[in-house]
């Protein structure tokens, strides 16, 4: 559902010039116009542009002063049939600096987000997230890693570095450093809006992943003849979607005879053999380019919690030893 936050012959009406009985919509997309455009990654603007979609359909005729506890609880109500509960969380949190900026400037009454309940459908059933060691070898031993570069190739390097699918894809031949066995993460490949180079998802983001001497040996090769500055995944003038990645990756699964994962699982199989190998959470963050170790242990807690059962049982081990 893509919105124009400004169709063509509409004239714009300023933030400072809206009062309490215009629609909730139209301050919200002016608020998304002044705020958010410029200020934040095109991906995340685009899910502003979702948000106030949502809103023209579900609250078309809300005025800012009717905007109360209740209004806004059946607004997130109705998303939420539609959408399951962490999704509708997104939502609200998309919707809540624009609401409590309103609040501020006098033109909603009081704060309609405050308490307010986040429901939503039942989850889909979960897909495997992630192989184990064993499986991950079973689907790397099938690759055809012929002498061009192929989706294959690009498999193997995500499954040995951890990099995001866009940061894959945006490594060009001069990120290589095969003296020091490292890899530069300094872009990522703007692949939802056509291509080019844009910049990473976040300051850490920026990293050297360090790369073993077979992957040095394999990819010294492969890239020799290959433009410098250009991206090795990505054929010129060409889209690149990662359905296609996900589709070769899906039939190499199965082929494996291994869950079938995304490109992303393959990124979440690379940090939890990590955790399950001893690496501490600081480096797994590091090397996948996270912006906090919170995110690394929100994202790995079960992995965490696992790990934490079998160092209680050592330390019994060891206490019971002591006797």
């Amino acid at each position: 559902m893509g919105v124009a936050l400004h169709s063509e012959g509409e004239k714009e009406t300023m933030l400072n010039e809206l009062t309490s009985s215009d629609l909730f919509r139209t301050y919200y997309k002016e608020w998304i116009a002044v705020y958010k455009e410029d200020a934040v990654r095109q991906v995340t603007l685009n899910k502003y542009k979702l948000a106030l979609g949502w809103i023209e359909r579900l609250a078309p005729d809300l005025t800012l002063e009717n905007l109360d506890r209740l209004a806004y609880q059946r607004i997130l109500n109705e998303y939420a049939k539609e959408h399951e509960r962490q999704t509708t969380m997104d939502f609200c949190h998309l919707l809540k600096g624009a609401v409590l900026d309103a609040v501020d400037e006098g033109l909603v009454p009081r704060d309609p987000t405050r308490k307010a309940i986040i429901k939503g459908k039942a989850p889909r059933p979960k897909k495997s997230r992630y192989l184990n060691q064993f499986e991950l070898h079973k689907l790397l031993a099938g690759l055809n890693l012929g002498q061009k570069i192929s989706w294959e190739w690009f498999i193997l390097l995500v499954a040995k570095t951890g990099l995001r699918f866009s940061e894959a894809l945006a490594i060009t031949p001069v990120d290589f450093d095969f003296t020091k066995q490292t890899l530069s993460v300094s872009k990522t490949w703007d692949y939802k809006n056509g291509g080019g180079f844009v910049p990473t998802k976040n300051r850490s983001s920026v990293r050297k992943v360090q790369i073993d001497w077979q992957l040095i040996v394999q990819f010294s090769v492969l890239i020799k003849d290959l433009p410098e500055s250009e991206p090795m995944f990505v054929k010129q003038g060409k889209k690149v979607y990662n359905s296609t990645a996900n589709n070769v990756l899906a039939r190499l699964c199965k082929e494996a005879g291994v869950p079938v994962i995304s490109i992303h699982g393959l990124r979440h199989t690379h940090a939890s053999l990590l955790l399950f190998a001893g690496v501490s959470i600081a480096s797994v963050a590091k090397r996948l380019g996270h912006a906090s170790m919170n995110t690394t242990e929100k994202t790995y807690l079960h992995i965490i919690q696992e790990l934490e059962n079998k160092d209680v049982d050592l330390v019994m081990r060891s206490l019971t030893s002591l006797i």
